[in-house]
């Protein structure tokens, strides 16, 4: 059986992450530390083969991703399917902000409620069954091929998590795992129920301009 790559990679520092903010689906451009780590990151990718480019239709995914496409003269395929959670009333503010706003919907949020759908928003679980969907479109139109998909925090957490059978219809609350701006998750894919997850986070690529692992939500 041919071993599909899929390479998940957030994208680089947004504004809004510098801020301490809130992303959703706002349309936050990439700061300047982000697009040093997204040419950064593409000089990696570059050199893994990759054969297609996928990235959430959100300006940070898209300018994190289009380095790596320009090099390997491909287009980025974009979809809203990989969007980061919308969500909804806390779109903008800071931590502190939506806490004292609108704690029901922060304190759902932090504790990972899966099935909570934020104010105007949606929840853990309609992120996840949309960027599942799409996932499995991209398996089956590109099996044995080599995968980038440039995403989001919250989607890469919970498209890690489904891929590694950590989430269920019975699920309610999950873990959260860290993905730093412009750190990869690679998998191999032999089928649907064979899932190998190599590497978790991996932002060795970045150590030159960063220096540490530094993580900041959204």
């Amino acid at each position: 059986m041919p071993v599909t790559r899929l390479y998940l990679i957030r994208h680089g520092q947004s504004d809004g992450n510098a801020q301490g903010r809130f992303g959703g689906h706002s349309p936050t451009p990439l700061s300047d530390l982000g697009k040093q780590q997204a040419d950064v990151t593409a000089k990696a990718l570059e050199k893994e083969g990759i054969d297609h480019v996928y990235s959430s239709d959100l300006l940070r995914a898209v300018q994190t991703a289009q380095p790596l496409a320009k090099r390997l003269g491909v287009e980025v395929n974009k979809t809203s399917a990989f969007r980061e959670r919308n969500v909804g009333v806390l779109e903008g503010l800071t931590f502190q902000e939506s806490k004292q706003k609108y704690p029901k919907d922060y304190y759902a949020l932090i504790n990972r409620n899966i099935n909570h759908v934020i104010t105007d928003g949606e929840s853990y679980r309609q992120l996840l069954r949309r960027g599942t969907r799409a996932l499995n479109e991209i398996f089956r139109a590109h099996r044995g091929k080599r995968i980038a998909v440039f995403s989001h925090t919250g989607a890469i957490c919970y498209l890690t998590l489904n891929l590694i059978g950590g989430i269920d219809r019975r699920t309610v609350e999950t873990p959260w795992l860290v993905t730093s701006n412009c750190g990869i998750n690679r998998f191999e894919i032999r089928g649907r129920r064979n899932v190998r997850l190599l590497a978790m986070n991996d932002t060795r690529h970045l150590i030159e301009i960063t220096g540490n692992d530094s993580f900041v939500g959204g």
